[in-house]
């Protein structure tokens, strides 16, 4: 009898300790969400806009509840999936892989930082874009065109940085062509539909983020060349459950708010300027 005593004096201490710890994991979590940015400002125009609805300054108060909520609701999983999901939707990996080069689009690099082997390194989703190409790369044996320039002046073009990686990672030097005169994707579209005519490739796969995949072809209809894409990078999963921490607000989440209207806006732009 002593011992199951002790055995479930024991397992009572273990339990409450970690009920306890997941008490204050939770409360961790909560209020770092509110003191860090986004959530801090989130705090303070909800709170700001209950104290002027409180000292009956209804109009202020109203507005900053507004931009308050938009702010939270921009900054949380479920709305910036349902903004990628919109551009991601219809997409998947091709199952048949063929081509007889790879364009890779450059999507940013940090320009001047330290690496091993030089200086300047791919953006988070470069990044992934890069790695996607090389495993195609490897698969398939075919050239990797990168296209990416510098978009404004006095920085380091986007492709020189890539070409360094690729190399790294394994892809022969004479695999790759650079194309580093283009600002943006219209014109990663221009001048690689002009190295693949000028190299003879009329089978191009097109690696770039998912998100970015629908603005991708429109660019490239405009230059009457066809590609397959190839996603790399997808943000958005059809079966993903939703928990109560993804409904915090985080600086992460509204990037991807961020990144998806700015996909949107340039989709519109795309179809009517050029």
């Amino acid at each position: 009898m002593q011992v199951i005593e002790v055995l479930y004096s024991l397992h009572t201490d273990v339990t409450m300790g970690y009920n306890n710890t997941i008490d204050m994991f939770t409360l961790k979590k909560v209020l770092s969400a509110f003191i860090l940015p986004p959530g801090v400002f989130v705090a303070i125009l909800l709170l700001s806009g209950i104290w002027f609805l409180y000292r009956r300054n209804r109009i202020a108060g109203i507005i900053n509840c507004i931009l308050g909520t938009l702010l939270w609701l921009s900054s949380i999983l479920p709305v910036s999936d349902i903004m990628l999901r919109g551009l991601e939707s219809g997409l998947g990996i091709p199952e048949d892989i063929r081509g007889d080069v790879i364009v890779l689009l450059a999507g940013g690099v940090y320009d001047d930082v330290p690496d091993m082997s030089g200086l300047g390194a791919p953006s988070e989703d470069t990044l992934a874009r890069i790695i996607t190409a090389v495993r195609l790369q490897k698969k398939l044996g075919v050239p990797v065109i990168i296209s990416g320039g510098a978009v404004f002046e006095g920085k380091s073009t986007e492709a020189s940085v890539i070409k360094r990686f690729l190399v790294d990672l394994g892809v022969p030097e004479g695999m790759i062509l650079v194309e580093d005169k283009s600002r943006d994707t219209i014109e990663n579209a221009k001048y690689t539909a002009q190295i693949c005519k000028a190299i003879g490739c009329k089978e191009p796969l097109l690696v770039t983020s998912a998100y970015h995949i629908k603005r991708s072809l429109i660019s490239f209809e405009k230059t009457g060349m066809k590609v397959t894409p190839f996603p790399a990078q997808f943000k958005t999963s059809k079966t993903r459950r939703y928990l109560w921490y993804d409904f915090l607000p985080s600086a992460k989440h509204l990037k991807n708010t961020y990144i998806a209207l700015h996909e949107y806006v340039g989709l519109v732009f795309y179809r009517f300027a050029y």
